[in-house]
């Protein structure tokens, strides 16, 4: 899910997407030298995805028996046994960070934003709850204007409020359509917008490693404090099939994801993130019965345009600075 999909995002001073503009690549990269690495990229990017939305299946599945609390933290258990392993081979010098602040309320942001992704999904069709989590890029945007001061045109912001049109008429307020859990998608998407704030801010001095590290600690420590009090073994050869393949499935997903990022340019893979509407709608149809209606495909169609848009115009500021659109 998009919620979850960038922790490698701390590379980055700049992109819409939450996902980084590597600005170490040449200005105008060759494009024989960028054509393997951007498809390899894409590649990691789409398989990342597709997982990504088998690990959002089957953590509302299990949400069903499991409380969602427990279910948040099966899925990051990957991600933290992954930077342990880390840790053990490379030596506490991962952890070496000239932000402390900043690494941890990242990490506390991650947590809270996948919880409540979870927490929603448990009580909304997936595919209505991933559509509406792509409003985080247009709040990546209002948030980068506002506290860091970027440079944001005029069709930037249209777009922006376009998007966040899209997002109303998914949601639907004061309409019969309406389910309450569709705002917890929206402030976990706020929270995943300041923190990528944070990464763009940790990307001019802190390695990818520190900040995946962080962000698996400090997740995993905040979400273990609450578990004694919601914790339920699980009884059933589904419930620990499901648990393991998603704990794995989380783990392998951020790795492509990160992958990707390292070897293709961010603006290339970012479209890629809107395959989790896809996959979401089959997933959801496939193990729930549940399909989008008819606004809802609207309003999915809206977002995926403008984030498009904007993707476009910061591929054009990515190869020319001084242009603000």
């Amino acid at each position: 899910m998009l919620l979850t999909a960038s922790s490698a995002a701390c590379k980055s001073a700049k992109g819409v997407t939450g996902i980084p503009v590597n600005h170490t690549a040449p200005a105008v990269p060759d494009p024989i030298a960028r054509k393997s690495d951007n498809a390899l990229g894409l590649a990691y990017m789409a398989a990342g995805m597709f997982l990504f939305a088998a690990v959002d299946t089957q953590a509302k599945f299990l949400t069903i028996t499991l409380h969602p609390l427990q279910v948040v933290w099966s899925r990051q258990l990957g991600l933290l046994v992954g930077v342990l392993i880390l840790l053990a081979i490379r030596g506490a010098s991962v952890l070496h960070t000239r932000h402390p602040a900043l690494q941890i309320t990242r990490g506390a942001l991650a947590a809270c934003s996948a919880t409540l992704f979870i927490v929603a999904v448990s009580f909304v069709p997936l595919a209505d709850a991933v559509t509406v989590s792509f409003v985080a890029p247009f709040i990546v945007t209002l948030l980068g204007a506002l506290l860091l001061r970027e440079p944001v045109g005029i069709k930037r912001w249209i777009a922006v409020i376009i998007g966040f049109l899209g997002t109303l008429i998914v949601i639907r307020p004061g309409f019969g359509a309406f389910h309450p859990a569709l705002l917890l998608v929206l402030v976990a998407a706020a929270f995943f917008a300041m923190r990528q704030i944070i990464s763009r801010i940790l990307g001019t001095t802190e390695r990818t490693s520190t900040t995946v590290a962080y962000t698996a600690l400090v997740g995993s420590f905040l979400l273990t404090l609450p578990l004694p009090f919601v914790w339920k073994w699980p009884t059933t050869s589904t419930e620990i099939i499901l648990l393991t393949s998603m704990t794995i499935m989380a783990a392998i997903a951020e790795f492509l994801v990160i992958k990707s990022l390292e070897v293709a340019l961010a603006v290339v893979v970012a479209p890629v993130q809107y395959t989790l509407i896809i996959w979401g709608t089959m997933y959801g149809y496939l193990v729930f019965g549940q399909l989008p209606d008819i606004w809802t495909w609207i309003g999915a169609s809206i977002i995926v345009a403008t984030g498009f848009y904007t993707l476009r115009r910061e591929r054009i500021a990515t190869f020319k600075p001084s242009r603000s659109e």
